[in-house]
């Protein structure tokens, strides 16, 4: 009717009312902010970033604002009218919703909505708040210290792993002029700020504080949550561009698929509120978490009318929990009996909107095919279909396990050198105490140790190359660290080469220690520098591995899947490590597997500097891919917490040296350590480097959140 299309305009001319005018797609600020940069046109640069910045949360507070003005106005309420098609009456309504949100987003964009849609890269450094690593340069180079802190305190909370904006808020630290109140989060989520506040109150036994920061932080939550839901409804997201024409789907097939595509991203909203900025897993049954705490809270405030309703509330998502349901007893014996306990309103529309959305999905699942990560412990096992449920828990495993992952790294301290880059943790390995470090050593180093594998081949004794024992293809030489001392000694090798072996191999135990066992004392337990060379003649049809799938301290057993910690394996070893010296050769890659040898589920490909670490065991069975051509050369490494099987060799090559030194009288070289040489001044910032649900209320929950040589053969394994 002609007074609801003026209903309409006056609403979007509303939604439009706060619009600055056009807004320049943010992608194309970022892509000219990024040349500035790089042309070092710091005023230009820093404008830009900023410009990008402020359009991309232009768009979507204009996304947010116009799906709910539209919500209200093309609702889809009532079901299809009686008289009429039922197509019209549905897709009418659908119409209606699509020129509404056209309308309102050109409005208050002031350009095409379809002109704002950035690339994947983009939007995910976006995501990740690389605009930020930017920013800080350039207010740097400008003298404007305060905002540069600013944006790099920003970049850091959200990516807490990058080591050199780690090095460089320090050195903040440490500059005169900045003040503590420059260390501001400029995208800080409310919260976030409230939750933690909150539970540093109740951990304290404050809980009228506690109270007060937990409601504020639910109530903001929920609010964040919904913003999140309206950003779901974007465009379809297609993970396979190519597929052929033929393929596509039908007009009912890609509805459903689009819309379940946006049931799953908004299902995916809890975790996404629920992770703070930094993290890389949410923190558990963060919404009911909330009423968990609250309900205890006010209790001991005596405001037991309110603890009834957050108990209420918290047993809408586990309403068999047995500790809650005993609580609800004692607040109607003390209430009295008569006296009604409902959940909150906002709880139950969370609560119920939920379980219809998992419905849809699960349905579309089993019928349609595809995948659903629930994000959620307490959905209800009935909702599930019977052949899902399996795939359901082992979700939930792995969902535990990666939160596992997550206290465990934020137990550990920085790195002890500086310059080393965490490049793959084992999230992304797919896997369990996995971990890739870069640039522990300089080109230079790398060609140091070189040239001692060449010059201990020369010298012939010690270090003859053979066929490799695990494979006819490839020759194989290997060099301890007591025979590169002795070969010094000889006058074979340098002894500043032999030295960096020493030191290269005491770095990288150094390193891992610290990432994986902070505290706990890791020591030698072979130290073995190893070439394998691939045999020109032998390559020709070649099926087999460089060295077959193992762990490194206990015995395999695909088919049983199992291993067995005992003689011969290797049984005190802990950690292994594999330093590159090289890759100008073909294959030589170290590759993960499932227990049965067979499922690869991560691989690494050597270079000069490379480090990958991991823990000995069965957790971890790995093997490499054949060297097909050219020379691979590595520093293989074993350590164990046993102090009983250390390296004795390692301990003699140690006594050597400095009985070298004390006859030298002289002091030792520099030390090469890998670390920056690039004579960067100490306060330059650098170019950036793109690339819980308590278990029991009988007690008060929560309580737990704190955690938050023997004479064995040596062989070579890797």
């Amino acid at each position: 009717s002609a007074m609801a299309s003026l209903l309409l305009l006056l609403l979007l001319a509303a939604a439009a009312a706060t619009s600055p005018g056009r807004l320049v797609p943010y992608d194309l600020l970022y892509a000219d902010g990024v040349r500035a940069y790089f042309a070092r046109d710091w005023g230009r640069a820093a404008e830009l970033l900023q410009r990008a910045l402020h359009s991309y949360a232009g768009l979507r507070a204009a996304r947010r604002a116009c799906r709910a003005a539209c919500r209200r106005e093309a609702a889809f309420l009532g079901g299809p009218g009686a008289a009429g098609p039922w197509e019209a009456a549905l897709f009418g309504r659908v119409l209606q919703r699509a020129d509404c949100l056209q309308h309102c987003l050109g409005l208050r964009l002031g350009v095409a909505p379809s002109a704002h849609r950035a690339s994947r890269a983009v939007r995910r450094d976006f995501e990740q708040r690389e605009p930020y690593n930017y920013l800080q340069v350039a207010f740097f180079q400008l003298k404007k210290l305060d905002r540069a802190v600013s944006a790099a305190h920003t970049f850091f909370v959200a990516n807490p792993q990058h080591l050199q904006m780690r090095e460089d808020i320090e050195k903040y630290r440490r500059m005169s002029g900045v003040k503590s109140d420059n260390f501001r989060d400029l995208e800080a989520t409310p919260h976030w700020e409230a939750y933690e506040a909150g539970v540093q109150h109740y951990n304290a036994d404050e809980y009228l504080q506690a109270v007060a920061r937990l409601e504020e932080s639910l109530t903001e939550a929920l609010a964040a949550l919904e913003e999140c839901r309206a950003l779901c409804e974007g465009p379809w997201e297609d993970e396979d561009e190519e597929e052929e024409e033929e393929m596509q789907p039908g007009l009912y097939e890609a509805i459903a698929a689009h819309y379940i595509q946006v049931l799953k991203c908004r299902q995916q909203c809890v975790l996404e509120i629920a992770t703070k900025p930094g993290r890389i897993s949410a923190t558990e049954d963060f919404i009911p978490s909330h009423l968990d705490l609250l309900q205890f809270a006010y209790d001991q405030v005596g405001n037991q009318a309110l603890a009834a309703e957050c108990a209420a509330s918290y047993l809408l998502f586990y309403p068999t929990d047995e500790p809650m349901l005993e609580k609800m007893k004692e607040y109607r014996t003390e209430l009295g009996e008569n006296t009604a306990f409902t959940a909150r309103e906002s709880i139950q529309h969370y609560v119920q909107r939920s379980l219809m959305e998992k419905k849809l999905i699960y349905y579309a699942v089993e019928h349609l095919g595809g995948t659903f990560n629930d994000p959620d412990l307490w959905t209800p096992d009935e909702l599930i279909p019977e052949n899902l449920k399996e795939k359901h828990r082992e979700d939930q495993e792995k969902q535990k396990q990666e939160t596992l992952d997550v206290e465990e790294r934020e137990k550990r301290g920085p790195l002890p050198f500086e310059g080393i880059a965490v490049t793959m943790d084992s999230r992304r390995m797919n896997g369990t105490q996995r971990v890739v470090f870069d640039r522990v050593l300089t080109e230079s180093e790398c060609k140091d140790l070189l040239r001692l594998t060449k010059a201990a081949g020369e010298a012939g004794d010690g270090y003859r190359a053979r066929r490799s024992p695990h494979t006819p293809h490839e020759r194989f030489e290997g060099l301890t660290v007591l025979r590169a001392v002795q070969l010094a000694q000889n006058g074979d090798v340098d002894w500043r080469d032999t030295k960096l072996l020493l030191q290269a191999s005491e770095k990288s135990r150094k390193i891992i220690e610290s990432y994986f066992t902070p505290g706990k004392k890791l020591h030698f337990s072979f130290t073995h520098l190893v070439c394998r060379t691939a045999v020109d003649e032998e390559q020709e049809g070649r099926m087999d591995l460089s060295h077959p799938v193992h762990a490194d301290n206990c015995l395999l057993d695909p088919e049983g899947q199992e291993c067995w910690r005992e003689p011969p394996a290797y049984v005190y070893r802990d950690y292994s490590g594999i330093l590159y010296l090289n890759d100008d050769f073909q294959g030589g890659g170290l590759f993960f597997t499932e227990m049965d040898t067979v499922t690869v589920t991560a691989e690494v490909h050597p270079k000069c500097g490379r480090l990958v670490a991991f823990s000995s065991g069965k957790e971890n069975p790995h093997g490499v891919w054949a060297v097909s051509r050219g020379r691979r050369c590595a520093i293989a490494l074993w350590y164990t917490h046993s102090q009983e099987h250390a390296e004795q060799e390692r301990v003699k090559a140690e006594e050597l040296m400095e009985q070298r030194a004390v006859e030298q009288d002289r002091p030792d070289g520099e030390e090469r350590q890998g670390t920056d040489r690039s004579g960067r001044s100490s306060s330059e910032p650098p170019l950036p480097n793109s690339g819980a649900r308590a278990t029991s209320r009988r007690q008060k929950p929560g309580s737990d959140r704190t955690q938050h040589p023997k004479g064995l053969r040596v062989r070579d394994e890797f």
